[in-house]
């Protein structure tokens, strides 16, 4: 596969410790950093198989850090490879071993992905979310400078429209502004990331108890096989009584394939128990 001009994505990849069948399958820009080039195994999500085999060499990777505490485009890399079969579906130690895929009829694929660069300034969701949020007029100064074409670049990214799925496209235009934003920075005194209600409030009593909002996850924050999903966790206590927690069930009984996955990085097979 060829191309005259690059295409452009988005790829995910935990930069925070988690341990599955007693390996780690972190893989933060620090990992890619030091390695240089990469195979992209792990992909269990046919949306993000069919975007890695569309990739030819020389495409261009936002390297994104998911399912963290603070998500966002962390460095910058490239494809050196296209797409050929996830040899890690069927090794069973694997932590993403695919009993279901055959070596001689190769249900998953992956690329080799090349670092280029850390990013200059870590461009985090929320900012994304912020600018995607703002009206064109409303801009704030200190990031002024990626003009109206760049927050309609941003308002048309996946990461924004979908979120979850961990292979993305990206146009030119938007690679561009997460350049320049990487450059440039200066969002580091800026206000974002949390809406302040604009509804009146009531005046409270001396005896009155405050509500606690119950917490919620960023829809970015990506679940694996090993996750058990709970139903009604986050409900909040009302009047002293607390809900009764909901059934659980296994993530093995939902069906993953076809669900949002987060490619689990080379550290697998460098981290040797």
């Amino acid at each position: 596969m060829t191309s005259t001009r690059p295409k452009y994505w988005l790829m995910k990849a935990e930069p925070d410790a988690r341990v599955v069948k007693g390996k780690d399958v972190k893989f933060s820009v620090d990992d890619f950093e030091a390695v240089r080039t990469t195979p992209w195994e792990g992909v269990r999500n046919f949306e993000a198989r069919n975007l890695m085999k569309q990739m030819a060499i020389g495409d261009k990777i936002l390297f994104y850090h998911s399912n963290c505490k603070n998500p966002g485009i962390a460095g910058f890399a490239e494809v050196s490879k296209e797409a050929y079969p996830d040899y890690t579906a069927w090794d069973s130690s694997h932590p993403y071993f695919d009993p279901k895929t055959k070596q001689d009829d190769p249900k998953w694929f992956m690329i080799d992905a090349t670092f280029l660069a850390r990013a200059g300034h870590f461009v985090p969701l929320s900012l994304l979310r912020h600018v995607a949020d703002s009206a064109n007029s409303d801009l704030p100064d200190e990031i002024a400078y990626i003009g109206i074409d760049g927050v309609k670049a941003i308002k048309a990214m996946p990461l924004i429209t979908r979120g979850r799925l961990s292979v993305q496209p990206v146009n030119e235009e938007c690679w561009g502004v997460i350049q320049m934003m990487s450059e440039k920075g200066g969002w580091e005194e800026m206000a974002f990331g949390k809406k302040k209600s604009t509804a009146t409030r009531k005046p409270s009593t001396k005896d009155s108890v405050p509500i606690q909002k119950a917490k919620t996850n960023s829809t970015d924050d990506n679940r694996s096989n090993a996750v058990v999903a709970e139903v009604g966790a986050s409900e909040e206590i009302v009047d002293g009584v607390k809900p009764k927690k909901g059934k659980k069930r296994k993530a093995s009984e939902v069906d993953q394939v076809g669900a949002e996955d987060v490619p689990r990085r080379r550290s697998v097979r460098t981290k040797k128990e």
